[in-house]
């Protein structure tokens, strides 16, 4: 899903920055279509789970927010300012880490490796509905606002395209039975036009990029690569050691694989639509895009080479502590 669009797209850029109106067609249509799909199959009735498990929730939001894109700003930025890594790349970097978690990804994760099911679901739907608002302000925050870009304009689109799509979705969800058993019923057909209208949002962004004069050479996109890779070991060994110290969930191996993936997870079906409607203008947006592509796919390849030994670690800690 992500290669092809992406070479498509240097094949004949002017094709999808020009005439497919891409302003129209991507930025508006697809990432809308997107939104209310999403909207429609967000299981907000989880959310009264919080009380259950606050403290365990919060640390996973916190730290799938707050702490990520902090280490990961400060690390892209100590490379940029080292001339390892381009300007629109680490701030690529920085945008990936701001965004929540993934939905399906977590759960299939947390499922395959022993983990508290229960707490995937309630974080997955709570983290992406708070990420509407708040990753794009973490990623003001450490970017900034550039050029003639407008902080009030912004997020007035962010509603129109983001925030009231999903709204109706949930309203559907909420009030009109028909809709969810029509979404569950289609789910599979529904999940391929979702990967469609990303893949065409991936392709109008990078004919934009390629169409336009980039900071980004493929050395840098190398390094990126690597960097997503040695940035994911990183955030997943700091989140597994916090969550075993004695004060937090070491004696919870459920919760523990849970938030394991939650912590560092990020989520591609809302993040490509996210930054395409913040950087519609930019000639960057590509590359912008790029970290995020790279670190969905970086996340499940890691999550199942590790998924047996989680499940085979949870069976183990808890015929231990039934032991107990």
């Amino acid at each position: 899903m992500v290669v092809f669009p992406i070479i498509i797209a240097g094949a004949s850029p002017p094709l999808g920055a020009d005439y497919l109106q891409p302003q129209i067609t991507a930025t508006w249509v697809a990432v809308m279509i997107i939104f209310i799909f999403a909207g429609l199959g967000l299981k907000t009735e989880e959310l009264s789970n919080a009380f259950q498990r606050w403290r365990f929730n919060a640390f996973v939001q916190i730290f799938n927010f707050m702490v990520d894109s902090s280490i990961v700003f400060g690390l892209s930025r100590a490379l940029f300012e080292a001339g390892v890594l381009a300007r629109s790349l680490a701030d690529g970097m920085a945008i990936t880490a701001c965004l929540p978690l993934t939905i399906n990804m977590v759960l299939v994760l947390t499922s395959s490796s022993g983990g508290d099911e229960s707490a995937a679901v309630f974080n997955a739907a709570f983290g992406n509905l708070v990420g509407v608002f708040l990753s794009p302000a973490l990623i003001f925050m450490y970017l900034g606002v550039e050029g003639d870009v407008k902080l009030t304009n912004v997020f007035f689109k962010l509603g129109l395209r983001v925030v009231l799509p999903i709204f109706i979705g949930q309203m559907l969800h909420i009030f009109y039975k028909p809709a969810v058993d029509w979404q569950k019923k289609h789910k599979k057909k529904l999940k391929k036009v979702q990967e469609g209208l990303l893949s065409f949002i991936v392709y109008t962004v990078f004919c934009k990029t390629f169409d336009g004069n980039t900071d980004a050479s493929l050395q840098d996109g190398i390094v990126m690569v690597a960097l997503v890779f040695i940035v994911l070991c990183l955030l997943m060994s700091l989140s597994w050691f916090a969550l075993g110290l004695p004060f937090t969930y070491g004696n919870s191996p459920k919760l523990r694989v849970m938030g394991l993936f939650g912590c560092t997870h990020k989520t591609v079906a809302m993040g490509v639509p996210l930054i395409n409607a913040i950087y519609e203008d930019n000639v960057n947006v590509g590359l912008y895009t790029l970290p995020l592509l790279v670190w969905h796919p970086m996340q499940l390849l890691i999550g199942t080479s590790i998924s047996s030994k989680l499940a085979a670690f949870v069976e183990r800690e808890e015929k231990r502590l039934n032991e107990e």
